[in-house]
């Protein structure tokens, strides 16, 4: 005992005790530094507006006049509004096509680039990716002259091709709107996992294709029985993305048609947009609260991919 108290006062000890106590301090300090921004900028930036578009759903408020405590009204509205059902029917069959139409083809050109040797293989890489590069905007712009019934280039094509359109306009009829907005979207968003996939075929050992070489395999044997299995945990990634920003975003919907016409490509994300800051009287409440009906949609679109694709993974 007396030797313990000894070594307690004795300099080195207590230069020993100073050390470790300001190596502890700076420690925390350092974590403090590293994470309190980027806590901060989460809880002011996402968390605070999302519990505050909770509270705005139960008002009735156009962000001017002094708002008013409507409870659930906003939700019953919701449920009896029939634009609300048409944009919803409109975002499930824009995010049942688009998702597997780009991880399909990002699929199909990132095998052709990684396993087939090809002379302009930087050229590809290159031209295929150079879409994402582009702003929505852009892309929005870029499909609407393609479209256009007067001057467009697929009506131009069609021509040369002994079809005669006349003067079709295929952003300005219900039949053909909706199914014109989709090869924009999926042609903008090929290019980014394009890149995603081709970086993670780089990591599938080549010894399992070199055994399937040798057993005979196609190549379409070889991307069905090899790749996309162990793919798997990125396709279900991916496809989750993906369907958060078919509900989510509506840019280039909102340039080429917004909404029209009559509706026929509305979607919720752009339905609430237009409540909220479109023309005529604004209602942050009753957009709160369809906001709200879209977070539940996109949880159970999550828990139904990850329902698709449990088990379907594979190991190497």
């Amino acid at each position: 005992m007396a030797q313990k108290q000894e070594l307690a006062m004795s300099p080195s000890y207590s230069v020993r005790t100073n050390w470790k106590s300001k190596e502890a301090t700076q420690k925390w300090i350092f974590i403090l530094i590293a994470t309190v921004p980027a806590f901060g900028g989460y809880i002011l930036f996402t968390l605070y507006p999302n519990l505050l578009s909770v509270y705005y759903a139960l008002l009735d408020w156009n962000g001017i006049r002094a708002p008013r405590l409507v409870g659930f009204n906003n939700f019953i509205a919701m449920v009896e509004d029939p634009f609300v059902w048409r944009a919803l029917k409109n975002n499930i069959l824009y995010g049942a096509i688009v998702p597997p139409l780009v991880i399909i083809i990002s699929i199909v050109l990132a095998y052709m680039l990684v396993y087939k040797n090809y002379r302009m293989n930087r050229v590809y890489k290159v031209l295929f990716f150079f879409p994402n590069v582009l702003s929505v905007v852009a892309v929005a712009l870029l499909w609407a002259f393609v479209y256009d019934g007067s001057f467009g280039i697929l009506n131009a094509g069609l021509k040369l091709i002994g079809i005669d359109p006349g003067g079709y306009y295929w952003l300005g009829e219900k039949k053909t709107a909706l199914w014109a907005i989709i090869p924009p979207t999926v042609w903008w968003a090929v290019g980014f996992y394009f890149v995603i996939f081709m970086n993670a075929m780089a990591g599938i050992p080549k010894s399992l294709y070199e055994a399937a070489i040798l057993e005979g395999a196609s190549h379409r044997q070889r991307l069905m029985q090899i790749t996309f299995p162990l793919l798997m945990p990125i396709i279900r990634v991916s496809a989750i993305f993906l369907m958060l920003s078919m509900f989510k975003g509506f840019e280039n919907i909102l340039i080429l048609t917004n909404g029209g016409p009559s509706g026929s490509t509305d979607v919720i994300g752009l339905y609430m947009f237009n409540i909220a800051f479109g023309t005529g009287s604004h209602n942050y409440g009753y957009a709160s609260a369809i906001g709200m009906f879209l977070f539940v949609i996109l949880v159970l679109a999550k828990l139904i991919i990850d329902r698709l694709t449990a088990g379907r993974d594979a190991e190497y």
